[in-house]
């Protein structure tokens, strides 16, 4: 049976599960969420995983995230494993594609997919990105700048966005 590496990450106010495979990051969850969220998310996803608790096998990941979370990364290195739609995927590619301290707005990611009226769809894609931070889905907002839904809740949202903009 193949294996999900998973951890609690902690760091300063930070306490976020992480989950990944020999692959690559899987799921980084919303700030201060139970292990359950994490393990109903993998296992309907990687249904022939088995979940090992592996701090060791997380940390090059971790290690990542602290120093963005410091202010001294502003692009990701490690490597992700993904599942999602065809769909999903190619918003979730767009979002990495958003340079560190940038925002854009729902209609900007349906444009740069080259679907401007599948703004709606964008959202839902959005919201269900399965990496927070890593794929900065925290980097969408609404047309009007106005900070809008985010699986990690608007507090994590918007401390992301104040940590890429110094206010942090």
């Amino acid at each position: 049976m193949n294996k999900i590496y998973w951890t609690l990450f902690i760091h300063n106010e930070w306490r976020l599960n992480m989950a990944a495979t020999e692959k690559g990051l899987s799921y980084v969850g919303s700030q201060s969420k139970p292990y359950e969220e994490m393990e109903a998310w993998l296992k309907k996803r990687f249904p022939k995983h088995e979940l090992v608790e592996s701090e060791k096998a997380l940390t090059p990941h971790m290690n990542e995230l602290k120093e963005y979370l410091e202010g001294t990364r502003r692009e990701f290195a490690m490597r992700v494993d993904l599942k999602g739609t065809e769909f999903q995927l190619a918003i979730w590619d767009a979002l990495t594609k958003i340079p560190y301290g940038e925002k854009k707005s729902y209609s900007q990611i349906a444009d740069l997919i080259n679907n401007p009226a599948a703004v709606r769809a964008v959202g839902a894609a959005i919201g269900a990105n399965p990496v927070l931070i890593k794929i900065p889905c925290h980097r969408v907002v609404a047309k009007n700048g106005a900070l809008t839904g985010y699986r990690g809740g608007l507090e994590m949202k918007e401390k992301l966005l104040k940590l890429e903009n110094g206010e942090e």
